[in-house]
């Protein structure tokens, strides 16, 4: 078993705005004015998006390098659609450099077996466990 990643989230005593701490770096999450928040940071929703489109950018750059494909600036545009029960994640790539086929190909497989993807798409196992005194 490794350990991939962690995060300590603690909620403030104002409505929704969530602490968040990974190793050093301090993220805020909240909602919107118009859901009971105050807009201190991304919604939870939208952090996910913001997961999968970096890992997607940064496994894409590393590919690329390794091939010594000059792809130029990665950008990764991201939605998430609701559909009843039914979520969909729309993804497109851009990048500054003309590709040709093959590379956009090759690249457009890369992203759908990026780390974060296969994580999403195949979903995880979540555990929960209550620490402290109970009542």
């Amino acid at each position: 078993m490794t350990i991939i990643a962690t995060a300590q989230v603690d909620s403030r005593e104002a409505r929704y705005a969530q602490d968040i701490q990974v190793r050093t770096h301090a993220l805020v999450a909240d909602e919107p004015d118009a859901r009971g928040g105050k807009d201190a940071g991304p919604r939870p929703y939208e952090l996910l998006l913001a997961a999968l489109g970096a890992c997607t950018s940064i496994t894409l750059r590393m590919y690329a390098e390794k091939k010594g494909w000059d792809v130029g600036a990665i950008a990764v545009g991201l939605r998430l659609i609701k559909d009843g029960d039914a979520d969909r994640i729309e993804r497109t790539l851009r990048f500054s450099k003309d590709l040709n086929p093959e590379h956009r190909s090759r690249l457009l497989e890369i992203a759908g077996k990026t780390p974060v993807t296969k994580t999403v798409m195949h979903g995880a196992t979540i555990s929960t466990t209550i620490e402290g005194a109970s009542p």
